[in-house]
């Protein structure tokens, strides 16, 4: 046994036993050194294994205390800490493996262009280029265009959450809009609050801002495991919590309203924030949209981050965050990094989502979204082996694929990229190696022909699988 797991396991029996009680101060690593005799380097690796195993946390400048209740092997499983991450590579050779005119894009972010770009917006668009040039010679400086600002504040208005336009940055996007208000409100070396599997902009915007990322599960009826919540926030010192729970990324799930009511009053009673992913917000299928988060805020808590790019297209790159009390310092950061988002883009919006073309065009897009993700679901139930699960919700363009559990989801995708068809492996989406046989498929995309013979190619790389195991 290393000497250093000889002093993990020394301290652990010091806290299972409750010699050491929770939120206690550890002796700093120094003094750990003096009292037990081993090296620096050593007692530095005890604590960070036992850090790993949730019984203690780290508080920046301040040092090591016992986690709350310390977490037995229950909660060990479930809550995971990533004191480093290491995912930008990663991402950046998967995006440029997949960017390729001649790649099926079905590990795609985006629905299928043909959807998008409507033309009353590219009427919009040619307008605006032929009778409005002079504006352009004026940048358009955070917080962004003001009546398009107004529009947005009248969407949340409308939806039972009083808004202001001073309360609304436009941003380059809606990762522009999580990357800004993440450093906004942490840094180096914070803890921060992820779900287990999420978008892989938010593992990039933790990895580029030295963060420390605390994990929870997904609940298999719920989607977030709120019970899960309660004790990380109460074992770790969370800074700020960044979740999807409308449409999530890349499982589909829509979070009750229940349980985004729990989670609001959870955000109150420990003083925590929360960044609430929103680009999919519109993709519904219902006839009820989803309550953001933002609704049950009373505290001004909740930044709202979403997007146009999801239902206007990827060229539109206008995004905004509902910051609240902290626009100021939102749009200081702006200043440093994107500066402005494009003028005539914003001008465009304003005549377009004044005139209401955006409210036809996304009742068409929904409708289109949902007949072409209940063929896909179709298809694949079918034809996928038993031992698959192709998980299902109403909303947005996404399929989440459960392989056999020897699948290598990684694998998979290197085999189908070298025959030009792109999809999306879990390793972009849960940093746990153990678990990586999961798929992302994006349905939105008409089922032709060409569409059709990448999902049997891909279903013939499933099943060779079974037949190997």
């Amino acid at each position: 046994m290393y000497k250093s797991e000889q002093l993990a396991l020394s301290l652990k029996h010091l806290i299972e036993t409750g010699a050491w009680k929770a939120h206690e101060k550890l002796p700093s690593l120094r003094q750990q050194v003096e009292i037990s005799g081993f090296s620096l380097i050593t007692v530095m690796n005890a604590y960070q294994e036992l850090e790993a195993q949730g019984l203690i946390y780290s508080k920046e400048k301040l040092g090591y205390f016992v986690a709350e209740n310390p977490l037995q092997a229950a909660l060990a499983k479930k809550v995971i800490v990533n004191e480093k991450i290491e995912i930008n590579s990663l991402v950046f050779r998967y995006l440029k493996s997949i960017q390729s005119e001649k790649i099926i894009p079905l590990g795609s972010a985006f629905p299928d262009s043909q959807l998008l770009y409507s033309p009353k917006l590219m009427q919009t668009l040619a307008q605006q280029a032929k009778y409005r040039v002079g504006y352009e010679q004026m940048p358009s400086l955070p917080p962004g265009n003001y009546e398009l600002r107004k529009l947005i504040a009248q969407r949340y208005c409308m939806q039972g959450i009083p808004t202001d336009p001073s309360d609304i940055v436009i941003t380059s996007g809606g990762l522009d809009a999580l990357n800004l208000s993440l450093r906004a409100m942490t840094q180096a070396g914070d803890y921060i609050l992820l779900q287990e599997t999420i978008f892989y902009g938010a593992w990039q915007a933790a990895e580029n801002l030295g963060l420390k990322v605390i994990t929870i599960p997904e609940h298999p009826e719920h989607g977030l495991d709120i019970e899960a919540f309660k004790k990380a926030i109460t074992s770790y010192p969370i800074k700020v919590c960044l979740m999807m729970l409308n449409s999530h990324n890349p499982i589909g799930f829509t979070v009750s309203d229940e349980i985004k009511f729990e989670l609001a009053k959870l955000l109150h009673q420990h003083e925590i924030y929360l960044i609430e992913d929103d680009v999919y917000e519109e993709l519904y299928y219902d006839q009820k949209r989803p309550l953001s988060m933002k609704y049950y805020d009373q505290q001004n808590l909740v930044l709202h981050c979403s997007s146009f790019s999801k239902t206007l297209g990827a060229g539109f790159r206008v995004g905004w965050v509902y910051a609240g009390k902290f626009s100021e310092h939102i749009q200081h950061l702006q200043l440093m990094s994107t500066i402005s988002v494009n003028s005539f883009i914003q001008n465009a919006l304003v005549d377009y989502l004044s005139h209401r073309h955006y409210e036809k065009h996304l009742k068409g897009l929904r409708t289109t979204l949902k007949r072409l993700k209940n063929q896909y679901y179709q298809y694949l139930s079918k034809n996928l082996p038993e031992n698959c699960t192709v998980h299902y919700y109403p909303s947005g363009y996404f399929l989440w694929v459960t392989l056999p559990e020897e699948a290598d989801s990684s694998r998979i995708y290197e085999s189908m990229i070298q025959n030009n068809i792109g999809i999306a492996p879990s390793i972009l989406f849960y940093r746990e190696n153990k678990k990586q046989n999961h798929i992302r498929i994006n349905c939105s995309f008409e089922m032709n022909e060409t569409i059709i013979q990448a999902l049997d190619l891909m279903i013939v790389q499933i099943l060779e699988i079974g037949l190997r195991s």
